[in-house]
């Protein structure tokens, strides 16, 4: 279990990071570069882009917890983590997956 100011907390630890509302969300991402993840509080899930081929590997680890998102943007990576049931490790090995995936294209 993972609680949201603990989420905000580690998808803030990541250097040149910031948070703004997207939609019913709250957006995290690297200033000046795109969103490597969202939060949403009224079901305590955050989505994490990832991937396609990293999605594969979180969602086989527990695809009770970690699904692909059910739309366009899931067919591309974006993962849906169900904060309560999913352990802080794995949520922060995708966190930091997602970062390196935007800091990497701004190179």
């Amino acid at each position: 279990m993972i609680t949201k100011n603990a989420f905000t907390a580690l998808a803030l630890s990541f250097p040149g990071t910031e948070a703004r509302p997207h939609f019913e969300r709250m957006g995290f991402k690297v200033t000046g570069r795109r969103m490597f993840a969202t939060y949403l509080d009224k079901d305590h899930t955050a989505n994490i882009f990832l991937s396609p081929g990293e999605q594969a590997v979180f969602c086989r680890m527990d695809p009770t917890n970690i699904y692909p998102v059910p739309n366009k943007w899931g067919e591309k990576g974006a993962t849906t983590f169900a904060l309560s049931s999913v352990a802080v490790q794995l949520v922060t090995e995708a966190l930091l997956s997602a970062y390196n995936e935007i800091v990497k294209k701004k190179k």
